[in-house]
């Protein structure tokens, strides 16, 4: 009887011991890990496991609340990350900002952890998007209040800094209990590139009960163990297994494998296509590795994917050197997919196998708003200290543009900003000089705050202004004559009435 598996979804339960101090980025690693929902003051914490250090979120969200998962659902050896969220009862989206190292990128793992544990004290599971950047990357459905769900996707992070976003689609309060970021190399994952992401299905470690994270893992993958005593005989060494550049599999994953008991049996497995309305016909990335780890040993197998041959050779692992067999082209269009390891007519000895992972693809073709325009928003944003529902892109997905901006989209260019109402926001000190970077305004209403000194030469060689309102300010100084010029010349409408 043939040995079948179907692979498991992404856990990381094991126990964790923490030890206090201050929170920070881990900037060795240039790794971000972030415990969401510790109170803004709180200290930080090492993993004990992974030697990692935490932080709270406050620096990199400044919305949402704070909670503790209810106490039924702690138990003595549970990871201190899941003992607090943050959740997002107001909004339809609100955002994480990571700003990575410069010199860490371009390919990163960004990780998302939830646990429910009835934080609310509502009983209800909610289902929620995540949108990396503006793309929609996964729907998180809360199945279990005491179960972990974990998200993960390897992308390209262009323009220095990655926003993950909750998306609230009316079935539940969005929350998140830890978040991640880790630097990968770009020879790592070939099919990650600017327009495609990977995200997990599964990442699985055979032969073995260790979980393999960091530091045995430089990139603090998770390897997950998988063992059947019942069908399965395990095969171990304690010499180092040799990588290959595209993936790295540490030799502490590499060093444990497989194979069937009856050794005239084949090693089967399946994943399920998973279709929702972002992705009605989801693509796959499956990567297989082998090692032989056994002297003077030769298996020799073919792989097959739902009778068709995945390589077209015979596979015949090498002595502790790691060799990966995964397809460049994604696998599309079927309910299910099976692939078989089945041993040669001439073979005396049984499929081996030593991990397998498996992505689902992810489009990341969604065009932002034009990268200086989200610069000068954003230094706008944090000057005046405005919240509302700005973060995110400012203008994409159009549904979630901030509140008071206008923008223009063209089939053919990036969105741009053309219209501002910031009129009664409470703003105080100087006109910023970012909004003359903002290049397409049209439209820029300051009327009714507290704003003081002189109106910035910035905006007045702004040419596509047509209506500038700074009535009720306590502005000084003169006018600046090309603005003057403008007015008068009938191209602008310019409003002055102090306050």
């Amino acid at each position: 009887m043939a040995t079948q598996w179907p692979l498991l979804p992404l856990s990381m339960a094991a126990s964790s011991v923490v030890l206090q101090v201050h929170g920070q980025i881990d900037k060795l690693a240039g790794f971000i890990s972030i415990d969401c929902g510790l109170p803004a003051n709180a200290v930080g914490y090492v993993d004990n496991t992974t030697k990692l250090r935490f932080t709270g979120d406050a620096g990199f969200t400044d919305a949402g609340s704070n909670h503790n998962i209810s106490a039924q659902y702690i138990t003595p050896t549970m990871p201190w990350g899941w003992h607090t969220v943050r959740s997002f009862p107001t909004g339809a989206r609100n955002c994480y900002t990571l700003r990575p190292l410069v010199s860490a990128g371009p390919k990163y793992l960004v990780r998302a952890m939830f646990k429910y544990g009835n934080y609310d004290g509502l009983d209800m599971l909610p289902i929620f998007d995540l949108h990396l950047g503006v793309n929609y990357w996964k729907t998180v459905n809360i199945s279990d209040a005491s179960s972990p769900t974990i998200e993960e996707v390897v992308v390209v992070v262009p323009g220095g800094s990655v926003q993950v976003c909750l998306v609230n689609t009316g079935s539940g309060t969005p929350f998140i209990s830890s978040l991640n970021l880790r630097p990968h190399k770009s020879e790592l994952y070939p099919q990650v590139n600017e327009t495609q992401g990977l995200v997990l299905v599964t990442r699985t470690n055979f032969g073995t009960p260790k979980n393999v994270r960091y530091p045995d893992d430089p990139y603090d993958r998770a390897w997950l163990p998988w063992r059947d005593p019942r069908e399965w005989s395990e095969i171990s060494t304690t010499k180092s297994v040799i990588k290959v550049d595209s993936f790295e599999v540490p030799s502490a994953v590499m060093q444990t494998a497989i194979k069937p008991l009856n050794s005239s049996s084949p090693i089967r497995f399946h994943w399920d296509a998973e279709p929702n309305a972002n992705n009605p016909i989801p693509r796959y990335i499956c990567m297989l590795y082998f090692a032989e780890l056994e002297s003077n040993a030769v298996h020799e197998f073919y792989i097959t994917m739902n009778g068709k041959l995945l390589y077209p050779l015979v596979m015949s692992p090498r002595y502790l050197v790691t060799d990966a067999i995964y397809n460049d082209k994604p696998y599309h269009g079927l309910d299910r997919y099976d692939i078989l390891l089945n041993a040669t007519a001439n073979s005396t000895l049984p499929p081996i196998i030593n991990a397998v992972e498996v992505f689902s693809v992810l489009p990341t073709t969604g065009v932002a708003t034009a990268a200086q325009d989200v610069s000068a928003i954003t230094a706008i944003r944090d000057k005046y200290r405005v919240k509302n529902n700005w973060m995110g892109d400012p203008c994409v997905p159009r549904k979630f543009a901030w509140d008071r901006l206008s923008c223009s989209y063209s089939v053919s260019s990036s969105p741009t900003v053309t219209g501002l109402n910031l009129s009664s926001m409470g703003l105080s000190g100087n006109i910023s000089s970012s909004f003359g970077d903002l290049r397409g305004l049209e439209y820029l209403d300051l009327s009714r705050n507290n704003l003081t000194g002189s109106i910035p030469d910035s905006l007045s060689q702004s040419s596509s202004l047509k209506l500038l309102d700074l009535t009720g300010n306590r502005l000084t100084g003169e006018i600046r004559s090309r603005l003057l010029k403008r007015s008068q010349d009938g191209f602008l409408t310019l409003r002055l009435v102090p306050y």
